[in-house]
């Protein structure tokens, strides 16, 4: 029974990937669905102005973030195609890496413009495809947290602490794939890494009415991962 049913989804797979269009000079394809921002970067020692200074080698962590995504791609040949990414906004929980303290959090948007090719282009069934691009992402709504407010107000006498991050610009490189289910829609899997390096400023005013800045470089560089569907105009 386990063998026919897995025969007969094989085979229903196999007779809508026949049944599927091609995609095509002048198609526009539109895909929709959940994606993960793993970052797998590292950060600079973050030194704090103490006497003598405080050194978190460590720096910080950037946890994982979840958001819909949003892409659309225009076929420039039967092989070649220019996608737009973009998204709803990416949160992320910022961690000190030495201490067990919750540093911040930020939000983010990812724009990314990539030509992609597809190898399978003109041709009916599974449509894999490789992308190289231009990411572009903003930062905002950055906040530092109670507990690293905490510490910086033991550490330095702070009263008030903000924190900014830099905008960033570098490439990105993907790979996926949309598995047809019919004539428009699909199933899409995609995966992109993206070089994103920012510089965190915490501006802190102490006690003594002393204002001061806590600069260090954070690598995120994350991989993104991606499942949703795609349907061809």
């Amino acid at each position: 029974m386990k063998k026919q049913l897995v025969l007969a989804v094989a085979a229903g797979l196999g007779i809508a990937c026949m049944g599927a269009q091609a995609y095509e000079q002048g198609d526009i394809i539109f895909r929709g669905g959940i994606a993960t921002v793993a970052p797998s970067g590292d950060s600079d020692p973050i030194e704090l102005p103490t006497d003598p200074p405080t050194v978190l080698p460590g720096g910080v962590d950037v946890d994982d973030g979840t958001a819909i995504s949003l892409m659309g791609v225009w076929m420039m040949s039967d092989n070649w195609g220019v996608e737009l990414l973009a998204a709803t906004p990416f949160e992320h929980d910022i961690d000190l890496a030495d201490l067990p303290v919750a540093a911040g959090s930020t939000k983010h948007l990812p724009p990314t413009v990539s030509i992609q090719w597809y190898p399978r282009g003109g041709m009916q069934g599974w449509q894999p495809y490789l992308g190289l691009g231009v990411n572009y992402t903003t930062f905002f709504s950055e906040k530092v947290d109670n507990e690293l407010g905490a510490v910086l107000g033991d550490l330095l006498d702070v009263t008030s602490a903000k924190l900014s991050l830099d905008d960033s610009v570098g490439l990105a490189a993907q790979a996926g794939v949309d598995i047809p289910l019919n004539d428009k829609w699909a199933l899409n899997l995609g995966v992109w890494y993206i070089d994103i390096g920012t510089t965190a400023d915490i501006d802190v005013t102490t006690g003594s009415g002393a204002n001061a800045t806590v600069s260090f470089d954070v690598d995120i560089d994350p991989w993104v991962y991606n499942v949703g569907v795609a349907y061809k105009f």
